[in-house]
């Protein structure tokens, strides 16, 4: 019994001797836990600088872009970063470094232009900077070359791709900032004053917005053309800053065909219009015999930050519709010009390429300078469009994608009873313009069916005429 008793200690002190062992065993050495230790603090490093590593890949692979969000007011235009846009064959992959801002391009936000894109779309028409990449069917450029692109839609972006025939290589003298400066406004210009118009030493022309990019663009055209007199119209803000370039002013708004007439009471030999609506009638008024007047735009349609169905309207019914037989009988002519349309659509791209041929032997030659406003952020554009849009530049507005934007002022946060009250007049306002339209809409149709009546009664009249002679 004394035995077994003994044999039972025995063997319970050595279980109680290996416990402890087997956890010893079992729990990890020091050495162990450091090594642990250095292994997971190893793989958390690669996680990061694998998480890293993605996030600026996908950083890389994403670009700032100016991107319409819906047709209207400026609040439609949002800085997005997009995915990088592919290459397609015949195309120029162009790293942007400026682009130019055209009174276009506020039409376009607008919706006021022929068959827009769909929304969202990237916003712009001229963009100036390096070739990044090129497809294999391009034998043009090369990687690294310095370029100026006219793109139909979505020039303004970090990276642009573009059809190489609507491309072209900046002359090696010429900074990148100057070729985005004149390359579309002095194209449009010399089609105007030395295709279309045929502007010669001894004539006079009648040139509207004078002080923008294309308007500053002819005066020197026509300077260069030598014994020009050119009456130009603008805002009276910019009188001063243009009164060089032209030979008379008038302001913008006033009874213009009275204050030509006191300046030539025989009339001009050109008028450029880029207004449209009343200003077309006026301008046919004022021609001499062989005169010709030039359509090449539509900025009247454009009056508020938002479309205004009322004005497009206005813009169309209030030009006479002018027949041949009265072209034929006043010895008179009437063009229009619509540059987009003619590079983008009817063909045009080696006629523009030769053009800019003769742009930039002009600017070697000091005739062709660039008439630079002022420049913005890319992330500013908004800005720079309500500038356009008050007609308060002079020459060429600039988007430079390496400027910082400028600090946007911090507003107080509102009251939901301020939120209540704003939204109640939103309401008010939107029933008073329906009405406004409804009201306009109606008038326009009367005074439409009155001016048809009125062109059926002329053709008659001038059919018998011609029957008569």
């Amino acid at each position: 019994m004394t035995d077994t008793a003994e044999a039972a200690k025995s063997s319970t002190a050595t279980a109680v001797e290996e416990e402890p062992k087997a956890k010893a065993a079992e729990a990890p050495s020091t050495e162990d836990k450091k090594d642990t230790g250095a292994e997971d603090k190893k793989k958390k490093e690669e996680a990061e600088e694998g998480g890293g590593k993605k996030e600026e890949e996908s950083a890389k692979e994403e670009m700032r872009a100016v991107v319409l969000h819906g047709f209207g007011g400026l609040k439609s235009v949002k800085i997005v970063k997009r995915p990088q846009p592919a290459l397609a064959d015949g195309e120029v992959l162009i790293r942007v470094q400026l682009c130019g801002v055209n009174f276009q391009d506020l039409m376009v936000r607008q919706g006021v232009t022929e068959a827009p894109p769909k929304t969202p779309f990237v916003l712009g028409f001229e963009c100036a900077g390096v070739v990044e990449a090129i497809a294999d069917d391009v034998e043009d450029f090369k990687v690294g070359s310095r370029v100026v692109a006219i793109a139909d839609h979505r020039a303004w972006a970090e990276l642009v791709p573009v059809p190489s025939k609507f491309v072209y290589a900046v002359p090696d003298n010429m900074p990148l900032q100057e070729a985005a400066a004149i390359t579309l406004s002095y194209a449009v210009a010399y089609i105007l004053v030395h295709e279309l118009a045929a502007i010669a030493p001894g004539q006079t022309i009648l040139l509207h917005s004078a002080g923008g990019a294309v308007g500053q663009a002819v005066c020197a055209l026509c300077r260069h053309a030598g014994n020009v007199t050119v009456i130009g119209v603008a805002s009276k803000c910019k009188h001063d800053d243009i009164r060089s370039s032209v030979t008379h002013l008038i302001e913008r708004g006033q009874d213009v065909p009275s204050e030509v007439r006191k300046l030539c009471p025989e009339g001009v030999d050109v008028v450029l219009d880029c207004q449209g609506g009343e200003e077309c009638n006026r301008g046919y008024s004022i021609l001499k015999p062989f005169g010709r007047y030039v359509l090449f735009g539509s900025s009247n349609i454009v009056t508020g930050e938002t479309k205004s169905f009322f004005s497009v309207a206005k813009s169309w019914w209030q030009v006479d519709k002018v027949s041949p037989l009265r072209l034929h009988d006043d010895n008179k002519s009437i063009m229009g010009f619509n540059f987009r349309r003619f590079l983008h659509h009817q063909g045009g791209e080696e006629h523009v390429k030769r053009v800019l041929e003769s742009v930039y032997e002009l600017w070697k030659e000091g005739v062709a300078k660039p008439n630079i406003d002022s420049t913005f952020a890319l992330e500013d554009v908004t800005e720079a469009m309500a500038k356009m849009h008050e007609r308060r530049n002079v020459g060429k507005l600039l988007l430079d994608l390496s400027m910082e934007a400028k600090p946007k002022p911090t507003t107080p946060a509102k009251t939901k009873k301020e939120d209540k009250k704003e939204t109640k007049e939103e309401a008010k306002d939107e029933k008073k313009e329906n009405e406004k339209k409804d009201n306009d809409k109606k008038e326009n149709e009367k005074k439409e069916n009155e001016k048809k009546e009125e062109a059926a009664k002329e053709d008659t009249k001038e059919a018998k005429a011609a029957e008569e002679k």
